[in-house]
């Protein structure tokens, strides 16, 4: 068993590293490696057997990558029109800005260029584009790409793990073809009309969102408002077919076997055979169903190999067949280590065989769903604050409720309401559904408990903790465990300073958002799109924003100040300027205008609002941006909007004005029509920051731009290639780029300031 986990440890290994290793290398170091133990005593040979061991799994997951990478789109190609022909795969998901669908790639028909297998593509036209139709289509592609923020949701690593290693828009002229006959396709089309129906008999209902997301996967019908409050009890993992729910259902059709079988003739076969064959192929069926995502099929792995353990009698112990299905999953999807699902799924069934072994006697059932629920709890808090930033304190208690009612109640009755052809089933699964959402509104109610972004070795000893608290009776120390988990709970990122600050531009794609922190106070200069839970929330509590002090709109365009709504109503702010303040009754913010000679000072750094001008157009909504300069003792950063070259060069020329400063952020996002020679020559700034959407449509930062921060001497960082940026203002200016402090093989990175 050492030998098979650390071959798991060298699988897992390859998906954090910062390059990838050559397969040949590493599994010609593992055969050198196996030779050499081979000469050693035979007492030595055990442990000797672990380095090849990790070298094989090392050399294995590098040999996946490597395929996984020449599938990858050419550079050389993203934005151009290329022809192919593909089958739409999975539901289509229609939304507010198009329908968004996965396509298998039959064949590129481009010269030149050969598509990834599977892509990700939008129809902005909201076309209809039928489950297994099979279409000749043109496209726009770009190779997956994401926002790049130290927090929240990875998009990059989900759709690597994923195997999406393309997206695209789709253009006119498209020609379907004949619709695929392939049984999988098959199974999608049956989804689709269950999903029809369940719509046609409830209505496009929260309640019909939910029953279709628990019996055919179609999670993107869950509106964003009950996403979020699904976050906000630690019920998120119950909407989607997870581990649990294929397990539960599993559990039910073995307790319906076991009792068909003490009362009906087996003719012949071992009941026990029956029990399990029965539960699987349940397992499966609902798997199937619900489209065998890579989660249900890692859980439909992990099954497999319990009941086979169990039919074959090997006598093999709870966690030995623990480490037989996660071998069996990493080695089918060695990618899937990067997924959150994996190791909560793997982590949870660990937890509750961890809290039942060495007991003298079996608890009673009600003692043992209290012990698991406990187990549960406590092994997931470590893995929930190091992935999503947080805990919600109601957690325990909703998952108390919730995971009953859902897996035992609502997902088996929803199951037989899609299947059954009668309408009144439906109806009594739409009310258990309104019974769900009505307990999960109420404890939303409840207050969260946000979290700043853990370092690791705080997180690897939370998780020793947690074991410890688990641990059986006998365990000496185990009151001493919880102080494991204090550290994590109580961490704050260090904060600067007196006299010095710190600033962060996030990565929000085609937006801005600056994050400014002195010693004790916070402010954000602009949001970037909506979406606030998306990118701005996680980011400020990770890194430890309580309460934002600040907010600085500098116009009402929605890619400065989309998410200002949402932001509020999550984090309201203290002080907040505008540079169109009659927006701000829109946003549901009351504030005041940005005017020249504003200023205070917060923890010795000073802020000067410097613009916009007076003479300002007032209906060029760019020219009315707020312009800010923060200055700590011995460096500054100046923020001006979508602030145009004409409003640049009259504040330039203004006898007096202070704009020196360390470093600029580059205004409209890199324009031509912005960040013109007079306002670097007034600025005369060492660092040019850009806030840009990888390759947007508006083919931000224009070159002229770049050549004109190039003459003047200054250092490039750009969220499009470098993702997340975080400036110390000190003695000097120090800074990093999330894409290089966080390198991965599978993520793209830019040159951080450095020179090419």
């Amino acid at each position: 068993m050492p030998v098979l986990i650390a071959l798991l440890c060298g699988i897992a290994a390859c998906a954090v590293l910062p390059a990838l290793p050559a397969a040949t290398a590493c599994l010609g170091l593992a055969a050198g490696a196996a030779a050499l133990a081979a000469c050693l005593p035979s007492r030595l040979r055990p442990w000797a057997a672990l380095a090849p061991a990790f070298l094989l799994g090392l050399g294995y997951a590098a040999w996946r990558a490597e395929h996984r990478l020449a599938q990858q789109l050419p550079a050389d190609w993203q934005q151009r029109p290329v022809v192919f022909i593909g089958e739409v795969r999975g539901l289509p998901q229609p939304g507010e800005y198009g329908t968004r669908l996965t396509m298998e790639v039959e064949r590129t028909l481009t010269p030149g260029v050969k598509l990834p297998q599977t892509v990700r593509l939008t129809d902005f036209r909201g076309r209809e584009w039928p489950t297994g139709s099979r279409w000749r289509a043109e496209a726009r592609f770009k190779r997956s790409r994401g926002t790049a923020n130290p927090f929240g949701f990875d998009v990059e690593q989900w759709q690597w793990s994923e195997g999406v290693l393309a997206t695209g828009s789709l253009g006119p002229g498209e020609r379907r073809l004949e619709d695929s006959r392939a049984p999988l396709v098959q199974v999608d089309r049956v989804r689709a009309a269950l999903v029809a129906r369940v719509e046609r008999v409830l209505g496009e209902s929260r309640e019909a969102a939910l029953i279709a997301a628990l019996t055919v996967g179609a999670q993107q019908r869950v509106a964003r408002e009950d996403w979020r409050l699904f976050a906000a009890t630690g019920l998120t993992h119950l909407i989607s077919i997870s581990g649990l729910h294929i397990t539960m259902l599993a559990g039910l059709a073995a307790a319906a076997l076991a009792w068909l079988s003490r009362r009906l003739p087996t003719f012949g076969f071992p009941p026990r055979l029956l029990i399990a064959g029965g539960a699987f192929l349940t397992a499966a069926a609902y798997a199937l169903l619900a489209g065998l995502s890579v989660p249900t099929q890692r859980t439909l792995f992990m099954l497999g190999v319990g009941l086979a353990a169990l039919c074959l009698r090997r006598g093999l112990s709870p966690f030995r067949i623990w480490w037989l299905a996660l071998a069996v999953v990493l080695l089918i999807d060695p990618f899937c280590v990067l997924a959150p699902g994996v190791w909560l799924s793997f982590g949870l069934v660990a937890a509750l065989m961890a809290s039942s072994i060495a007991r003298r006697r079996a608890p009673g059932k009600w003692r043992a769903a209290l012990a698991g629920q406990w187990a549960a709890g406590v092994c997931t808090l470590a893995p929930l604050v190091w992935w999503f930033g947080g805990i919600p304190l109601v957690s325990p208690l909703a998952n108390a409720l919730g995971i009953p009612y859902v897996s035992l109640l609502l997902t088996p009755l929803a199951l037989a309401a899609v299947l059954l052809p009668l309408e009144w089933p439906l109806h009594w699964a739409a009310w258990l559904a309104r019974g769900f959402f009505w307990g999960v509104e109420r404890l939303a109610q409840a207050p969260p408990m946000p979290l700043a972004g853990t370092p690791l070795p705080l997180f690897l000893l939370a998780l020793l903790g947690s074991a410890w608290l688990i641990a059986p009776r006998g365990v000496p120390g185990k009151g001493l465990a919880a102080l494991l988990l204090l550290p994590m709970l109580l961490y704050r990122p260090p904060p600067p300073v007196l006299g010095e600050f710190r600033a962060t531009m996030l990565d929000v794609g085609q937006g801005l958002a600056v994050l400014v922190q002195t010693r004790n106070r916070a402010l954000l200069f602009d949001t970037g799109l909506g979406g606030a839970e998306r990118v701005l929330l996680p980011q400020l509590r990770g890194l430890g924003v309580k309460k934002l002090d600040g907010l600085v709109l500098s116009h009402h365009h929605s890619d400065h100040d989309g998410a200002a709504a949402e932001l509020a109503a999550a984090m309201p702010p203290g002080r907040v300027l505008a540079g169109q303040p009659e927006s701000l009754a829109e946003l549901g913010l009351s504030g005041e205008g940005c005017r020249l000679g504003q200023s205070w000072a917060w923890d010795g750094v000073r802020f000067d609002v410097l613009g916009p001008p007076d003479a300002a157009p007032a209906n060029d909504e760019n020219a009315r941006s707020c312009i800010l300069r923060v200055a700590g003792m011995r460096h500054a950063l100046l923020l001006s909007g979508d602030a145009p070259e004409a409003v640049e060069r009259a504040l330039a020329g203004q006898p007096g004005l202070r704009l020196r400063s360390t470093v600029l952020a580059a205004g409209h996002h890199g324009s031509r029509t912005a960040t013109g020679a007079a306002w670097l020559a007034a600025a005369r700034p060492e660092v040019v920051l850009i806030s840009a959407g990888y390759l947007n449509r508006y083919r931000h930062p224009h070159p002229s731009v770049l050549r004109r921060a190039e003459e003047a001497g200054a250092a490039v960082l750009r969220t499009d290639l470098d993702g997340a940026l975080t400036l110390e203002f000190g003695d000097g200016v120090e800074w990093s780029c999330l894409r290089d402090s966080q390198r991965r093989y599978w993520r793209e990175r830019g040159d951080c300031g450095e020179p090419p």
